[in-house]
């Protein structure tokens, strides 16, 4: 009987149900969702870390989602290797988890992703955690951290690019959405990354669904740099 309920439902109206459904179920599966979703994400994360032998530092869930999900295109298993992408809270919290993560001399390896903005910073708390004195991107890079312009974020838009980015958002049904924003005052003059960094930002877990999409979308040659570099050190 549902079936048949189904197929007398017009094909239109039927898209526009699977759109209004989409975006009700907008949790990520395998990752915490909710108001006090970063706070369980990093708990979850440090108690996996005890038993690592590789700790990767990223900002926020969406940015651990976006390293895992192109670690599976890999065909890498990061639980079975002992990687641990663990979600900092924001950039300001890095001091805490790389004195958390300090060098022992016992090779657990530490790496991450940061911002542009916060690059300065993460060479002055890597310094202070005992790291070598990073004075320059190529040398944050030695030491394993990748600065992502401005953010992971504008990484993954920008390689995917406007047209299969929006070819998504159809497929989400999210297009018509976007749209609307689009032609908001505030916004009809912003370029095409600002807008849609905007869209993310205004609806509940977008980011983390997005985070996943964009990186499966993502051509082989065109993957962040960052998100490749970080990877391959993990």
């Amino acid at each position: 009987m549902a079936n048949k309920a189904a197929d007398m439902v017009p094909t239109r109206s039927r898209d526009r149900l699977t759109g209004a459904r989409r975006r009700w179920d907008l949790s990520v599966p395998g990752y915490a969702s909710g108001a006090d979703a970063p706070l369980r994400a990093t708990a979850a994360a440090l108690e996996r870390a005890r038993h690592a032998r590789s700790i990767v530092l990223v900002e926020g869930i969406s940015d651990q989602i976006a390293v895992e999900t192109l670690a599976s295109l890999q065909a890498r298993d990061l639980t079975k290797e002992g990687v641990v992408v663990v979600p900092i809270g924001g950039s300001r919290s890095v001091s805490r988890f790389l004195a958390r993560f300090r060098p022992t001399g016992v090779g657990l390896r530490v790496s991450g992703l940061c911002d542009a903005a916060e690059e300065r910073h993460f060479c002055r708390e890597l310094t202070r955690a005992g790291y070598a004195q990073p004075d320059t991107r190529n040398e944050l890079e030695r030491e394993g951290f990748f600065v992502c312009d401005r953010d992971l974020e504008d990484e993954l838009i920008r390689a995917v690019g406007p047209d299969v980015i929006e070819t998504i958002l159809a497929e989400e049904g999210d297009l018509a959405s976007f749209r609307t924003l689009q032609k908001q005052a505030a916004w009809r003059d912003a370029c095409f990354v600002d807008q849609l960094r905007r869209f993310l930002a205004a609806g509940a877990r977008r980011k983390l669904r997005y985070a996943r999409l964009f990186v499966l979308a993502l051509d082989l040659d065109r993957q962040p740099r960052p998100l490749r570099g970080v990877l391959s050190r993990a």
